[in-house]
């Protein structure tokens, strides 16, 4: 199995842009996958520059309804018509943070290769979308600025449209995630509802970036989340809207149990 970064927040590959956004390619034997395109078409760019021929792409997979994530699906199409591109049913709902609208281009829900995912849904034998996770576990606080419009009003989000992607291939699960708005570790614990035990990798923002100073408080729950992750035999990779202060402190407790992502770089399973 092959994962590459093809654009995050930080920097890496020579040649490859970097944004606040996130893609990642998957290949397997069976697939040519992408889970998310991104804040813009910059994916792509750096896909070519690292040699990926996103032509081959058959399945596209977004995490969630957010720009960050989607920016980039229309060129996506543009380059791979036939791959669905699977979204869970209320991915294309209003979301904002404060006044900003942060939801997808609404020209995507257009596309005729978009599919509606209605919760868990198994793509094939390598390949597992699933949702449902309601534990509340170390829910990242900065998800309380988050809204989706309900009749037009705004109400706090609670992330039913976030879809994890579970892939086995080649004797490895890897599991995928975008923000992990419902929580790292309560993403773990449904995994283990569904698949039991623990995957072998797992790649995910942990949604702890702030653009203020952390509470004593908040320290305290990205320390806890740090050694529960210890208690799970996996590698972990992160980035995008973990922050890079919480990620730093989380270094400290996981070492190289947690490792960074970065624009361009193939990660090491």
């Amino acid at each position: 199995m092959r994962i590459v970064t093809l654009i995050e927040n930080t920097p890496g590959a020579e040649g490859c842009a970097h944004e606040h956004g996130l893609s990642l390619y998957v290949q397997t034997p069976r697939h040519r996958l992408v889970l998310d395109t991104g804040a813009t078409g910059a994916f792509a760019d750096n896909a070519a520059a690292v040699g990926i021929d996103l032509r081959a792409v058959d399945t596209v997979v977004l995490s969630h309804g957010h720009y960050d994530h989607a920016g980039g699906l229309l060129r996506m199409a543009e380059l791979a018509p036939e791959a669905p591109i699977w979204m869970q049913r209320g991915a294309g709902r209003d979301f904002y943070h404060g006044e900003k609208y942060i939801g997808i281009n609404k020209a995507i829900l257009a596309l005729p290769q978009v599919r509606f995912a209605d919760g868990d849904l198994r793509l094939d034998e390598e390949l597992v979308l699933f949702s449902g996770i309601t534990g509340r576990r170390y829910w990242p606080q900065s998800n309380l600025a988050l809204r989706v419009l309900e009749n037009g009003i705004p109400v706090q989000d609670d992330f039913a449209h976030e879809q994890c992607l579970m892939v086995e291939a080649e004797g490895k699960r890897v599991l995928l995630s975008g923000c992990a708005h419902n929580g790292i570790l309560n993403i773990l614990d449904r995994y283990a509802e569904l698949f039991g035990g623990d995957p072998d990798v797992v790649i995910s923002g942990f949604h702890m970036k702030k653009g203020t100073d952390y509470t004593p408080e908040e320290w305290q729950v990205i320390e806890d989340t740090a050694h529960a992750l210890l208690d799970h035999k996996c590698l972990f990779y992160t980035g995008h809207c973990t922050g890079r202060p919480a990620q730093e402190r989380m270094q400290q407790i996981m070492g190289d149990r947690l490792r960074a992502l970065h624009s361009g770089e193939e990660l090491v399973l």
